[in-house]
């Protein structure tokens, strides 16, 4: 009960999300809307007119044997009907049309919505969830949009209107309209209240659905080297068999609609013949009257089964609309200031930590704690410390991938958060520690660094990132087909490639969060001096947990446990700094070169 409860209450809330989201983005399309819906008024009046013609036919036409009237009234009746035919196509045209720039337009405001999302904004929802809300949630909210604007004119007016012509037609018949109409109204209640509470139940199992496919896909390797295919085949047989089960539920349910619209329309049939028989015989109706009658009554039918579409669809609509609504309505925790400051032209890269603190939503003690340096231009700083200890969430913090729970990080002497994240990232040159390529070729990678670089900078920073070499040995060169998160080529041809990125980019901070550690003694060596040539004036940052990558930085900061251990050259820190020197003794020790 508490579960159907708080899905009523959910769809409640979610029709007038529905409306709330149809309003705003058709703005647009206004003028094609009104096109639509005179459109669906002029074919309902094109229906509910053929009936009555159709009457005067056999009533004048074929029972006094006027050949003439015939014909004339059989012309004007395919007028109308082609009438009909040519609104009915060009309204579906236009209903389809603005259908689908509404869902082009929801999908951009989701998409560009998510892209301002910090880690939490993801954890929240769900990286699955969101592929879900942005394709099929969408998707059915586009077909219930379609549905409204060729349904929810076209059922009301057919079934007024058929009822107004109906009782015109005979009062006594309409009776037994009377009868079954509100049989009918209630059996289409009772199915879909019967159905509502698993269309919400439907799109989580897809979610469900969705996160086990793309943990498969994204971690084949992993489940190859382990040997658990077996595993995971059992994890989507799982959630697929709960996805079918689910939309059997539904689809069983929601399946009764139509026999039990067919036994009513064709009983109301049988009993409007059989009464209608007995008054012609009376002579108080006209045959043609009576099939007039006939027609009516299937088109008050027919409007009802609209009506119940509609109930069926709407509902799931509204689900969606709930779901994408809380995209939408997601806070933005990493926002610009209502008043940025600009840099100054002359601002160097110099970065400063004063006092910064970060803990995790939800987690019981902090990341960093009471965190003061300060990075200069020109130089190189270095991050070490044992795994944990929070070497990538303090450089993640500079760019506001997270922002401080507490203290400042300067920018050439402004606070970060008084600037915009547009302008800061533009001054930072970011190489994660997961290389991440993007679909396209090897200069479309680097390029993504800075979209203007010429072909001659995008070779001259491969060539500093130590890439050119193997580049060169693709068949395609530069052109070569990277795949999909970069799956054709080795972890140290990928972390080569990003530093490649981050180099065209030209920035005046550099960070790089354990970039080299895919590579191998001798790369890393070469890459290293290339690489603190070519960065001159700028600030560099980088994150290692091998000493040997970090040992003539000039200045190391030392991390454990979130805190500042030590601070100076690797000379001083042996002297100094207790924990740097178990780094030391634990590494080069075992490489033979302490």
């Amino acid at each position: 009960m508490e579960f159907g409860s708080e899905v009523v209450k959910c769809t409640q809330r979610g029709s007038e999300d529905v409306w709330e989201l149809f309003w705003k983005l058709l703005k647009p399309y206004k003028g094609a809307v009104i096109f639509v819906l005179v459109l669906t008024f002029l074919q309902t009046l094109a229906n509910l007119y053929l009936p009555t013609l159709m009457a005067n036919i056999v009533d004048i036409g074929i029972v006094k044997t006027n050949v003439p009237y015939i014909v004339h009234v059989g012309l004007w009746m395919l007028l109308v009907s082609a009438l009909g035919v040519a609104f009915s196509i060009v309204a579906s045209y236009y209903s389809a049309k603005v259908s689908s720039g509404f869902g082009m337009v929801l999908r951009n405001d989701v998409f560009t919505h998510v892209e301002s999302f910090s880690r939490q904004g993801f954890d929240t929802i769900g990286t699955a969830s969101l592929i879900t809300r942005t394709t099929d949630d969408i998707t059915r909210l586009q077909q219930v949009l379609t549905m409204i604007l060729r349904m929810m004119i076209m059922a009301p007016m057919m079934s007024i209107g058929g009822i107004l012509m109906a009782v015109m037609k005979n009062g006594r018949l309409s009776l037994i309209l009377l009868a079954v109409i509100p049989i009918l109204g209630v059996s289409i209640w009772l199915i879909t209240r019967s159905g509502l509470p698993l269309f919400r139940l439907l799109q989580k199992r897809m979610d469900g659905l969705n996160l086990v496919v793309r943990e498969g896909l994204t971690g084949i390797r992993v489940i190859r080297a382990f040997n658990r295919e077996a595993r995971e085949e059992e994890r989507f047989d799982e959630a697929n068999e709960n996805l079918a089960d689910t939309a059997v539920r539904v689809n069983r349910i929601m399946s009764l609609l139509m026999p039990v619209m067919m036994v009513l329309m064709n009983f109301s049939t049988i009993a409007i013949v059989w009464f209608g028989s007995r008054l012609i015989n009376v002579q108080q109706l006209q045959v043609g009257d009576l099939m007039a009658f006939i027609q009516y009554a299937m088109q008050i039918m027919f409007s009802l089964i609209m009506v119940s579409m509609m109930f069926v669809m709407i509902p799931r609509g509204a689900v969606s609309a709930v779901r994408i609504n809380e995209v939408l309505h997601t806070d933005i925790d990493i926002a610009d200031p209502v008043n940025p400051l600009p840099l100054s032209p002359d601002s160097t890269g110099e970065v400063e930590f004063r006092n910064v603190s970060f803990q995790y939503p939800g987690a019981e003690a902090a990341a960093l704690k009471d965190v003061t340096f300060r990075a200069e231009s020109g130089k190189v700083t270095a991050v070490i410390g044992g795994t944990g200890c929070g070497k990538s969430t303090l450089v993640r913090l500079l760019p506001r991938l997270f922002d401080a729970s507490s203290g400042h990080i300067l920018l050439g002497g402004e606070d970060i958060r008084q600037l915009t994240q547009v302008e800061l990232r533009s001054k930072i040159g970011f190489v994660p520690q997961q290389a991440l390529l993007f679909t396209g070729t090897v200069a479309d990678n680097i390029r993504y660094g800075r979209e203007t670089a010429s072909m001659a900078e995008i070779q001259h920073a491969a060539h500093v990132a130590q890439a050119d070499e193997f580049i060169q040995e693709m068949p395609e060169g530069y052109d070569a087909v990277i795949t999909q998160g970069g799956s054709n080529l080795s972890g140290g041809q990928k972390q080569r490639l990003s530093i490649a990125r981050a180099l065209v980019r030209r920035p005046d901070i550099y960070i790089f969060d354990d970039s080299f550690s895919a590579l191998d003694a001798k790369t890393d060596a070469l890459l290293r001096t290339a690489l603190f040539r070519e960065t001159g004036d700028a600030t560099v940052i980088i994150v290692s947990q091998r000493v040997s990558t970090i040992l003539n930085a000039d200045k190391i900061v030392v991390l454990d446990e979130g805190r500042v251990a030590g601070i100076g050259k690797h000379s001083d820190l042996m002297e100094s700094c207790g924990v740097y020197r178990e780094l030391v003794a634990s590494q080069l020790a075992r490489e033979g070169t302490a």
